[in-house]
This record gives C-alpha cells, structure tokens and sequence, in this order.
C-alpha cells in the first residue's frame, strides 16, 4: 500500500499537538482550550487552521509517537531547565525565553496581575526612576491596597506628583497602555525573572541559615567531608548573627529602632564580646548600661531560645536591607572604620 508524502512530512511542536487535539473530538479539544493561556490558544488554534488534510497513517503516526514518548517517561523530572530545552525544539528562541520569563516572574496572566504580585519594596525601587505619568498608569491598574504600599515607599515629593497625575487622568488610551505594557514587560519583568534564576549555592545558604546552631555545624560539618568546594561557598552566602558585624553605625542605629526590645538581650546573651560591643556603641550610655543589666538578669538560657533570638533579628536586617533602609556590605572581611 502506496504511503503520501503527507505521512512523513515534519511537524512542528504546534501542528503536533493541533492534530492530536482534532484527533480527541471536540468535546476535549474544548476541554484543553479552557486549560490554556490565551497565548497558547491562538498559537495552537492558527496551526489547526492552517493544517490542511492529514493522512490518516499520519494521526495514527503521531497518537503512537504520543503514547511511546509518555509511556517510556518513567520517573519524570520537571525543572526549568528541561522546559526550556524542550521548548527550544518546536518555538523560536525569542518566543522560549519570552515564555520562561513569564514562568519564571510572579504569578498572574496579565501584566497587571503579575506586578500585583511582585513585592511593593521591589516594585517601588523600580517606579521611582519613572516618569510620574508612567507611575500613575501603572498605580491606576494595580489593586488599591498595593498601589498604596508602594505609594508610601516613593520619595514623598515624587508620590505627590504621581498622586497629581494620577487625579488628573482620564480614561487611559490604549496605544498608551501597551506602550506601558512593553516597556514593564522588556525592562522590569524581565530583570524579575532573570534575578530569580537562583543558584543552588544560594538556596542551601538561606536554608542554612534557618537551622538552629546544632543543626548548622552538624550540615557544614558533613558537607565538608564530602565536598569542601561546596560547603565553603556556602558559607560564604550564608548572613548569621555575627556578619551583623558588616553594618555601618547608621544601619545599626536603623536596626536597634526596629528590633523588638525583649529579644535584643536574649539575642546577646549568645553573643562574641566584639559584636557585643558594637551594639552598645550604637547605645546610649544610658541604654547601653540597661541592656547589659538585662544580659546579666537572664541567667542561663537554653540555646535553641538564643538561636531563635539571633534568627528574628537577622531575618529583620534582611528585610530592612530589601526595602533600601540600611545597607550590608558584600564583602564579609570588608574591615569598617567607627
């Protein structure tokens, strides 16, 4: 039995999935649309539409290609990686890395979605070197509660003017929009995504440093033996109680303002006399003395409860540094002059 030319001819990555859809019948290929971004429909529904006749040796070709490839999967490893190479093989490179930004940014199908749930500290470090037009375009789309998060974290005379702009707006014209909407996409979204390419180094070191004290040296310990190389980058990642030591007198100040007072000498009780004695060069005479009377007060403390002091403060640093109030320095042996 003669075989067209048709049954061999390549398919690309959307022409597949359009034929195996028509192959389904309506009622699931309805059944997948309604699972899919908007994106993805016109994509695979423009492949359907231009198909043209597909021999029937073809469809069956390609449901047996479908049914070997999944049944021969075995363990499946989903990572962005393999997404990636995947994507490679069947979509232009432009139209891949597009899609793995978007995967890799804040959830959310629309522009608008996705910045709702980008941090405000992060989004508002990124409007403030915009125009105030473009700032109250942006504000005017988001929920209300965030656009006043970020509101309250731009400079106060540039908020004003946004709040300006954004009374004397009017219905916002489209071209204006996806004018806005490209630039996000092309500047912002995709420094969010790339930025959340995380190395694995950095993943351990985060992790490592919400274990209690034990639980830390036991890991580092182990690691140590088996891969040296790794276990010191960690540690080079990793911000503990003591790289407190990296803050400048300002940063430490903002931070003593910040720090809930009864965990400050809990904190301290577990704490090298040199890191001791930068906190109380940031006191008061008066403050400082008070402080080391409550050191004194506490008596033996259970080392999980000191650990656990230490953590909350420097989670605390951590998050000051994200919203731009102090700043730590990046080189741990960086010596500072008081």
């Amino acid at each position: 039995m003669s075989r067209s030319a048709d049954d061999y001819r390549p398919f690309s990555g959307p022409q597949k999935v359009a034929i195996l859809m028509l192959a389904l019948g309506e009622d699931q290929c309805a059944h997948l649309f309604g699972m899919m971004h908007e994106d993805e429909i016109k994509e695979i529904s423009g492949a359907m539409a231009q198909l043209g006749p597909v021999h029937s040796d073809a469809v069956e070709r390609l449901c047996v290609e479908f049914a070997e490839s999944l049944g021969g999967a075995g363990n499946l490893v989903g990572s962005y990686e393999n997404t990636e190479r995947l994507l490679t093989k069947t979509m232009p490179r432009e139209r891949v890395s597009q899609i793995m930004e978007e995967i890799r940014g804040p959830a959310g199908r629309t522009m608008w979605d996705k910045l709702g749930n980008v941090h405000e500290a992060v989004l508002a470090n990124y409007l403030k070197n915009e125009y105030p037009q473009t700032v109250a375009v942006v504000l005017s789309k988001v929920k209300p509660e965030h656009a006043a998060r970020v509101l309250t974290l731009l400079p106060d005379s540039f908020a004003m003017e946004v709040v300006m702009r954004m009374l004397r707006m009017e219905s916002v014209q489209k071209d204006v929009l996806d004018g806005v909407e490209r630039t996000l996409r092309a500047e912002f979204m995709s420094n969010l995504a790339r930025s959340a390419r995380r190395d694995a180094h950095e993943m351990m070191a985060e992790i490592f440093n919400n274990l209690d004290r034990q639980a830390e040296t036991r890991f580092l310990a182990a690691l140590e033996e088996r891969n040296r190389e790794a276990a010191e980058r960690i540690k080079s990642l990793m911000f503990t109680f003591d790289d407190l030591q990296r803050l400048a007198s300002p940063a430490m100040q903002t931070l003593l303002r910040a720090v809930e007072k009864d965990k400050l000498p809990l904190a301290l009780k577990g704490a090298s006399e040199k890191l001791r004695d930068l906190f109380f060069a940031n006191l008061s005479e008066r403050a400082g003395k008070m402080l080391r009377e409550e050191i004194e007060l506490l008596g033996p403390v259970k080392l999980r409860d000191v650990d656990e002091a230490q953590a909350g403060i420097v989670a605390l640093a951590k998050d000051l540094a994200a919203q731009g109030q102090i700043e730590i320095s990046e080189n741990k042996d960086e010596e500072l002059v008081y």
